[in-house]
């Protein structure tokens, strides 16, 4: 065998070992990817037939009901167009409000969404403790007063 077939040999092996590679790497990854749809794309029958799979929504006002002496609530999950039932046993996160936007994981039995997590979906707008109280509140009287002063003494 020449060189130049050696060479070959191994471009071709380290190709079919790269290939292989992200072969894995890519069915892994594709077992872990779990999107959320909503509870109207779950009426429009966008759901898996089986398999758990996750929903997004906003807990609705008045739907959040406890167990006495157990750790089971029921809730309606809703997108102001359509609503699910939600069934959860566990504890519940700091976040979990009516009117917050949440995510369950879990699966569809009989029209009721049996969920085995809560993730509770908070926004963007994050303030450190302690911050909005340092701040004074300042009045709409207050600021078009400070606007004015402004306009009339432009050198200040």
């Amino acid at each position: 065998m020449t060189r130049r077939h050696q060479r070959l040999v191994m471009v071709l092996l380290m190709l079919a070992c790269l290939s292989a590679a992200v072969a894995f790497a890519l069915r892994a990854f594709n077992g872990d990817l779990l999107y959320y749809i909503t509870p109207t794309q779950l009426a429009e029958g966008h759901a898996p037939a089986h398999g758990a799979f996750r929903l997004g929504g906003i807990v609705a006002p008045g739907s959040v009901h406890r167990k006495r002496g157990s750790m089971t609530v029921r809730f309606v999950l809703t997108d102001y167009h359509h609503s699910v039932p939600i069934v959860y046993t566990g504890i519940l996160p700091d976040l979990f409000r009516v009117g917050q936007g949440i995510v369950v994981k879990g699966q569809l039995v009989r029209g009721v969404f049996l969920a085995t997590q809560v993730l509770a979906k908070h926004s963007a707008k994050y303030m450190p403790p302690g911050i909005h109280q340092a701040k004074p509140p300042v009045s709409h009287v207050k600021m078009l007063a400070l606007q004015r002063s402004l306009r009339e003494d432009p050198g200040a």
